[in-house]
């Protein structure tokens, strides 16, 4: 549980570096990534290949299970930050828990009840931050997905685009105030 954990951990790490780009692609590199890794794991030990329904089933499962997630994962780093997503999904197992007890388990205690508090409080103080200052931004020429309307990106486009859009684009130099979050924007130090 540790390692795996800790693998969690790094895998966090390292997809906040992706969650500028888009989210539809860094979920088909990692998908094929790990379906190549699973196939070969089960052809080293010898296991059977599935149904065709199984596999259907376990694509769909997959789909929604890892991709949808780590979709949401993304664009959620994006929006308010790599350790405001953790402790959000972190949550996800008492939720589970909660829907557990509602169907009829019966492992329900005071200690979990307790947990399931305290870390909603941590969530909700985690989420209730708010953070701004008067802060400068350096010259940057960078790509991720962006939308015009954020204060942060004025370029123009011939025809202008409504909505999220990705391209290679650049900063000039920008001194204001707001609320912001540690994103690909905001990683100033303090």
């Amino acid at each position: 549980m540790l390692l795996a954990t800790a693998a969690w951990g790094v895998d966090n790490t390292l997809s906040r570096a992706l969650a500028e780009r888009d989210p539809g692609q860094v979920v088909l590199a990692k998908a094929l990534l790990g379906v190549t890794a699973t196939v070969l794991l089960a052809m080293l030990f010898g296991e059977p290949w599935p149904s065709a329904a199984a596999a259907l089933a376990l694509f769909a499962i997959g789909a929604t299970g890892y991709g949808l997630s780590l979709r949401f994962y993304l664009l959620a780093q994006r929006a308010f930050g790599a350790a405001r997503t953790g402790s959000v999904f972190a949550f996800a197992p008492f939720i589970g828990a909660a829907f557990a007890v509602a169907l009829g388990d019966r492992s329900a205690s005071g200690l979990m009840a307790l947990g399931s508090g305290l870390m909603l409080a941590g969530v909700v103080l985690h989420l209730a931050e708010s953070h701004g200052h008067e802060h400068a931004h350096e010259a940057l020429a960078h790509e991720h997905a962006h939308r015009h309307d954020d204060g942060h990106h004025d370029h123009m486009h011939e025809p202008m685009p409504t909505g999220e859009h990705s391209h290679p684009h650049r900063h000039e130099p920008l001194r204001h105030a707001h609320a912001h979050v540690p994103d690909a924007h905001h990683m100033h130090p303090h």
